[in-house]
């Protein structure tokens, strides 16, 4: 976590990391700097906090959606959401939406993750 502080910090918050180019739907991980303007500039977003419902209760960004990824439904959930959108996600510390970002991607869904959780918006 302190790492993207300091990168963010130093590189002016404005990064993209790991930027998976295709010419179908693609996955990135952003800075809080970066994730904030993609999810304002996107026509079509859709803000996800895949932290479990214990977790969204303390607190969650306005406007987000919640679906738990630790749980056993997770899977099923996302398979129903619509593919014509771009999913920013966030976790507590960006590891969790990592993950459900990729295997959302692999699925055909265009993805955002927040790079180090939602301290980092």
């Amino acid at each position: 976590m302190a790492f993207n502080f300091l990168k963010n910090l130093f590189s002016g918050g404005d990064t993209v990391d790991n930027l998976v180019e295709t010419d179908g739907p693609q996955y990135a991980n952003l800075s809080g700097a970066a994730f904030r303007k993609a999810l304002k500039e996107s026509k079509k977003a859709v803000l996800l906090d895949v932290r479990t419902p214990a977790e969204f209760a303390q607190g969650a960004i306005p406007g987000a959606k919640n679906i738990d990824f630790l749980s056993p439904s997770f899977a099923g959930k996302i398979k129903n959401l619509d593919k014509d959108v771009t999913y920013f996600l966030y976790c507590r510390s960006g590891a969790r939406s990592a993950q459900a970002g990729k295997q959302m991607n692999k699925l055909g869904f265009d993805v955002r993750n927040l790079s180090g959780g939602i301290g980092a918006f």
